[in-house]
């Protein structure tokens, strides 16, 4: 599963450099595929997308920091534990319900996030 930041977020930014995919952005900030990725060019996800890398991708959130769950690999492969959470001053880095990823399938995206 990816980590979702709830509207409780106050906006501190403690989150942000603690990510190792930078899957993490502040309000209103556009990102890239290829921002703090090996990922270059076209890319092919397995349900059948294809976008360029460093094509601007409009902000999932306008209001309070965000994390791009294409991105998000809950640091594992990285960290015993998702980062933004563990310091995250008002807990509001929580687990997407919505997003359910095994440890197999989070270490394949790592994988293919950093060409490795």
């Amino acid at each position: 599963m990816a980590i979702i930041i709830t509207d409780e977020c106050i906006n501190c930014g403690a989150c942000e450099p603690e990510c190792p995919n930078n899957a993490i952005y502040d309000a209103g900030q556009a990102w890239r595929y290829s921002d703090g990725t090996e990922l270059k060019g076209m890319i092919d996800f397995s349900d059948g997308r294809t976008v360029d890398a460093e094509e601007v991708q409009t902000p999932i959130s306008d209001e309070v920091y965000y994390i791009v769950p294409d991105k998000c690999t809950e640091c594992v492969g990285f960290h015993d534990e998702p980062q933004c959470a563990a310091v995250c001053p008002v807990d509001c880095c929580v687990d997407d319900e919505d997003r359910r990823e095994t440890e197999e399938e989070l270490l394949a995206k790592k994988a293919f996030l950093h060409n490795e």
